[in-house]
């Protein structure tokens, strides 16, 4: 079967690792012909071209800059991007009959691109829901509910609803709310579809941590609780610079590592503070994180207070990868912190309760034969819920049964 994938993520190559390259390695292990469009920014100084990658075709369609942009560039940007899409589909893939379409949120403008490959090839139209939009800019502020942009998009995201054949939701969480809110769609056509990862057993050894541990500044002897990821406003983190500042625990070490629209105001509170518990480091290479990331203890979730709609982020699949045990700070309609609670992985806290975020440090730290368990059991979570074989098997039963 021929597999076109359209996403705002850049992919080079497949041999890449993270939640997309990972299910499109699987559908190319499986036999199938894989076909990717993704962004080449204007900052990148390219046209739109085609690549071979180890028989998968990616195009790389010219865009505006979408990410790291000013808010009026990364807007015209993401309305634009389906008529440059569609442009260079129709150009470079013309000859090409797609029994799939997949793509992912963000965005929500992807309406006509889909619409042309299901009516050109009768293909199959599979959404994998990562992000409710425009709720969470009205969240977050960044819309103005009722406003004009607010209700374009509005129509946007129920025409994308619309089109697809079937909506992948995260969560049980998110399925509930997809359903709840649009009493439009089937419910029949909306299921959990979660973030899904090819895992690797990296058990690196005591020694190559503290080696790795002298190579980045942190201590030996002390459990180091990391953050890694985006560093923006939907993390709300606040409460993680409050955490810092509040946690007395001798036997614990923050880091932060990550990039993002909060990095520099995080940064300068780092060196006005300068905390003796807590390091900023700014992003990595993704296998350097992941050297990182392995000798680290403990990872961290945080999620803004103000969000309404359930949030799953796909680092607790890196945390989980690397048997970590898990504190979610997040708001009240996500599910994640469930899920951990409920798999003995770690504890969820609400946002903006420090008390509550200190007792779950202190367990951690102080219960090492709890530590040890919540560690089995974080990998035993991954592989029971989060391997790509699911998410793969979901999507090519829609296929052959369609």
């Amino acid at each position: 079967m021929n597999i076109l994938f359209l996403t705002l993520v850049k992919i080079k190559s497949l041999s890449e690792r993270g939640i997309y390259t990972d299910l499109l390695r699987k559908f190319k292990e499986e036999g199938n012909e894989v076909f990717v469009v993704s962004p080449s920014e204007r900052r990148d100084k390219k046209s739109t071209f085609l690549s071979k990658d180890e028989g998968v075709s990616i195009l790389n369609v010219r865009t505006f800059n979408l990410q790291k942009t000013n808010i009026v560039e990364k807007g015209i940007g993401t309305l634009a991007i389906e008529f440059q899409y569609l442009n260079a589909i129709k150009k470079h893939f013309s000859t090409v009959k797609f029994d799939l379409v997949l793509y992912s949120t963000p965005p929500i403008t992807f309406s006509k691109v889909i619409s042309f490959v299901k009516k050109r090839d009768n293909a199959y139209a599979y959404l994998l829901l990562k992000d409710i939009f425009p709720q969470n800019a009205v969240d977050m502020k960044m819309l103005k509910k009722g406003g004009a942009l607010h209700k374009m998009f509005l129509k946007k995201e129920r025409r994308l609803y619309a089109l697809s054949d079937t909506i992948g939701c995260m969560s049980e969480a998110n399925r509930k709310y997809v359903i709840t809110h649009n009493p439009t769609i089937e419910p029949k056509k909306v299921e959990i579809n979660p973030n899904s990862i090819s895992a690797i057993t990296n058990i690196q050894t005591l020694g190559e941590n503290q080696s790795i541990k002298a190579k980045y500044g942190l201590p030996l002897d002390k459990k180091v609780f990391v953050y890694g990821g985006n560093l923006g406003k939907p993390q709300g983190l606040d409460f993680l610079l409050e955490t810092i500042t509040a946690t007395t625990n001798s036997k614990v070490f923050f880091l932060v590592v990550g990039s993002g629209t909060e990095y520099n105001r995080i940064y300068k509170w780092f060196q006005t503070n300068q905390p003796k518990n807590a390091k900023l480091l700014a992003g990595l290479p993704k296998q350097d994180y992941d050297l990182l990331l392995n000798a680290c203890d403990v990872g961290l979730i945080f999620l803004h207070k103000d969000f309404t709609i359930p949030n799953f982020p796909s680092r607790l699949l890196s945390y989980l990868e690397m048997r970590m045990p898990v504190i979610a700070a997040t708001d009240v309609h996500t599910d994640i912190g469930s899920v951990i609670e409920k798999n003995k992985c770690g504890f969820r806290v609400e946002s903006g309760d420090i008390e509550g975020m200190k007792s779950a440090i202190d367990i951690i730290c102080d219960d090492n034969n709890q530590y040890d368990v919540m560690k089995e059991n974080a990998w035993n979570l991954l592989q029971r819920e989060y391997d790509v074989k699911y998410s793969y098997n979901l999507i090519n039963d829609k296929l052959i049964n369609v």
